[in-house]
């Protein structure tokens, strides 16, 4: 074959005569493989890959990797910058919304805000269809104790477990261990043990109530074990047979649905508090690249990005499309606390049985 279209695997077949390598989307963290079994970052192997053939290698990205922004300021890659959107069509309009304000006046609905609602209804009168982007599967991230605010954990991973409410069931993220639901605190003993937050399935659950008429899909990896449901959710997006679509990173990635007006980002903050020192770098791609899905054919989207500090350095720049205001931010602050790109990391795992040796 001429063109071989493939998955981060790809990098090790067994080319004769490679001209070129695209690497699309490369700041994505996808392409870094943990686990199992050879670890390796595919973009990185890739321009090791090209190297060796004498090729070129190709990075595309609307939200470049702080990593790959800087190698180009440095003269290590050449830079091409594209300053429109395809056809010339307007960037979505970003609007802000205070939850925190909202909820203080008592005027949120739930999980919406009232503009939120109300800019969805006008889409759906007008037969349009609407994502929204919560980054955190399954019904709800935590439960609680209400009494003495014990939180169940994994016994192998010593994470919080999600709760699904379509399996009744708290699940490990990390190992995809499962656990009953306890009916009586094991701390304490109180009863009152309460669900925390919301996930893409309580989302789902909710906005129902809201639009009862419209039809509803989810994308996350519970809806999306096989790729013939993955396929399937797409498509009837794609046909408009689904009004809203309910996602985590997955409705992020390059898809372009013609009728998509608004896009509602549910918890801009939950992204930026992730415990990483990359977590505002990436807050910053998916939050833009999701915004990036309104409006991509016939008019100008609305992104309605609901936080809780509206005023946030990052929240400006994501409105504002200033991507190297951000790198700025973020380079000077890794920078001042020794972290890549201006080093390198290397993460050392050691385990045993016998916890002496």
């Amino acid at each position: 074959p001429d063109v071989i279209l493939g998955v981060r695997s790809s990098v090790f077949l067994p080319f004769r005569d490679l001209g070129l390598v695209i690497v699309d989307e490369e700041h994505e963290n996808t392409y870094k493989q943990q686990d199992p079994a050879p670890r390796y970052h595919a973009r990185n192997a890739a321009i090791v890959l090209a190297s060796m053939h004498g090729a070129k290698t190709l990075l595309g990205t609307a939200t470049p990797s702080l990593e790959t922004y800087y190698n180009a300021l440095q003269g290590k890659y050449g830079l091409v910058e594209l300053g429109i959107r395809f056809d010339n069509l307007k960037l979505p309009h970003i609007i802000p919304v205070n939850v925190q304000e909202l909820r203080r006046k008592r005027q949120m609905s739930g999980y919406f805000s009232p503009l939120l609602i109300e800019k969805m209804d006008e889409a759906l009168r007008q037969n349009e269809q609407v994502i929204l982007f919560q980054n955190r599967r399954g019904y709800a991230p935590m439960v609680e104790c209400k009494l003495c605010a014990w939180i169940p954990k994994c016994t192998h991973c010593d994470v919080s477990l999600t709760y699904h409410k379509s399996q009744h069931k708290l699940i490990c993220h990390y190992c995809g261990s499962a656990y009953e639901v306890p009916l009586h605190c094991p701390a304490c003993g109180h009863t009152a043990v309460e669900v925390r937050g919301f996930g893409t399935e309580r989302i789902e659950e909710e906005i129902a109530r809201y639009f009862p008429d419209a039809v509803i899909a989810r994308m996350d990896l519970d809806t999306t074990r096989t790729r013939k449901a993955y396929e399937q959710l797409i498509r009837d997006f794609q046909d408009n047979k689904t009004h809203i679509l309910i996602g985590t990173q997955m409705v992020t990635k390059g898809l372009d649905f013609d009728n998509v007006s608004v896009v509602g980002i549910l918890s801009a903050d939950l992204m930026m508090n992730y415990p990483d020192f990359r977590a505002h770098e990436r807050a910053y791609q998916m939050m833009a690249q999701v915004a990036g899905r309104s409006g991509r054919k016939n008019k100008q989207g609305i992104v309605i990005l609901q936080t809780a500090n509206p005023e946030h350095p990052l929240i400006r720049q994501v409105i504002d499309n200033e991507y190297a205001s951000m790198y700025e931010t973020q380079s000077n602050e890794r920078r001042l606390f020794n972290w890549p790109p201006f080093i390198r990391l290397i993460y050392i795992y050691l385990k045993h049985r016998d916890e002496s040796l």
